[in-house]
């Protein structure tokens, strides 16, 4: 009897053990929920509650309205630009420009990224010219592209594909030369073509690094652009930007910065929903 009221008294114990644990990790994982919840509070929030602070400071004096006007102004001052299609003309000739930019330096660059990953002799060729060019900022060159293209549209496509050219081919030939040798070896064996290793070997290894290289080529994109057309341009939200500080309609100003803005927020977040499809093994982003 001893000996199976101790065998029964060692059950509940581990029962209970068991129990605890449970109720352990479900404790664990609601307070990782609650910790998920307010970080994404916090993070989508804060640029309202900023908002919110602007426009008080703005309403009671203490921010010169001259430089620095109330949100609700500049709300005021967007609304009639887009009734009246001003900012939708801006904002379509800009992204015109900074698409057709970015694909124009986006599919050489990952053609040449692939061949220098996979050939250390194109590799050899190429890597000290890249190394060499890339250090001069673009925008100095871009008096340079405007001799040689002209002052139309194209000097614009240029500069922007020059700039995202380096950021894409780079983060290629690293995210190619760090696949593992033993996918290289398999596709090898299996007699792949030079096709199937540009597609089906070097690209998908190489993804995740080279979607870093998209993300920091359409920053670098956006960047150049606005800054084109605010040297040679008469549309655009560079153009916005600088006709509305010379003219001094400082609220026209803010609503040029804040559209960029908005546009790189939702282009990266568009990045990342693409390459979630691309890679559905990389852990998403919280």
């Amino acid at each position: 009897m001893s000996v199976s009221g101790e065998t029964i008294g060692l059950d509940e114990a581990a029962a209970l053990g068991r129990m605890q644990v449970r109720a352990a990790d479900r404790a664990g994982a609601a307070a990782l929920r609650r910790g998920r919840l307010v970080e994404d509070t916090l993070s989508r929030f804060s640029p309202l509650l900023l908002l919110l602070l602007w426009e008080l400071l703005a309403r009671v004096g203490i921010l010169d309205v001259r430089f620095y006007p109330a949100p609700s102004t500049i709300f005021g001052v967007w609304l009639k630009l887009a009734q009246s299609g001003e900012w939708f003309g801006h904002v379509g000739i800009s992204m015109q420009r900074v698409a057709t930019g970015f694909a124009l330096g986006t599919l050489p660059a990952l053609f040449i990224g692939i061949a220098m990953g996979l050939s250390p002799l194109i590799r050899s060729l190429l890597e000290p010219s890249i190394a060499a060019l890339y250090p001069i900022p673009k925008i100095a060159i871009f008096p340079l592209v405007m001799l040689v293209f002209g002052l139309g549209e194209m000097n614009k496509y240029v500069i922007v594909a020059i700039g995202v050219f380096f950021q894409v081919v780079i983060n290629t030939v690293v995210g190619v030369v760090n696949i593992e040798q033993i996918y290289l070896d398999v596709g090898k064996n299996f007699g792949a073509k030079k096709k199937d290793f540009y597609l089906g070997i070097a690209l998908p290894g190489a993804l995740p690094v080279i979607f870093a290289g998209l993300r920091l080529g359409w920053g670098v994109a956006l960047l150049l652009l606005v800054t084109a057309e605010l040297a040679n341009a008469k549309s655009g939200l560079g153009y916005l930007i600088w006709q509305s500080w010379q003219t001094f309609q400082i609220e026209e100003m803010y609503i040029g910065l804040v559209t960029i803005s908005i546009i790189g927020y939702l282009s990266f977040q568009l990045l990342d929903l693409l390459e979630h499809q691309l890679i559905p093994w990389k852990p998403r982003k919280r």
